[in-house]
């Protein structure tokens, strides 16, 4: 089944999209896992079926159920969300690919520092008014200067899953 996306300006639907993190700790016994809370973004489908977007997070929106540990992540040692309060992905193409896998191509910048990323997701819904899209991606927190790692407990990658309702942006 090939899925046809509407070209035109589409936005994030905040109220419903969720960006969620997950990271192995405690040498690999104890996963901590945390969801934005603030989530922002838009796109462009384009007549040729091809999108650009960017989606934003709101770094002090990060909540893992555990106050302290939330900021100790807002932190210098990690987010540094004084001087960093944004993650943002920056998609310089997604295309469809052949029934609802979508490769997204573009850029993603934590802490001020920007990386290439791309990944597969998944179209799940889409009609002229909405469309969602489901991906989970990985990325070594090393890469973004997050490098604080106590007595060797927190190493590997962090996965980041996410599943974002765009509309049909109006006006």
């Amino acid at each position: 089944m090939t899925v046809a996306v509407e070209t035109g300006l589409w936005q994030l639907d905040a109220g419903v999209s969720t960006v969620a993190l997950r990271h192995r700790t405690m040498w690999g016994l104890v996963a901590v896992k945390g969801t934005f809370g603030a989530v922002a973004g838009q796109g462009e489908v384009g007549p040729d079926g091809s999108a650009t977007g960017t989606v934003t997070l709101d770094v002090a929106s990060l909540d893992t159920k555990n106050a302290k540990r939330d900021a100790h992540l807002r932190g210098a040692d990690f987010f540094d969300a004084d001087h960093h309060p944004h993650i943002t992905f920056a998609a310089s193409s997604a295309e469809l690919r052949g029934g609802d896998a979508v490769h997204v191509v573009g850029r993603l910048t934590v802490r001020g520092v920007s990386r290439p990323l791309s990944f597969t997701a998944r179209l799940t819904g889409a009609d002229a008014e909405a469309l969602t899209l489901d991906g989970e991606f990985t990325v070594d927190r090393a890469e973004f200067g997050m490098g604080w790692n106590q007595m060797g407990m927190i190493r590997g990658l962090t996965t980041v899953a996410m599943s974002l309702r765009f509309i049909r942006a109006t006006g």
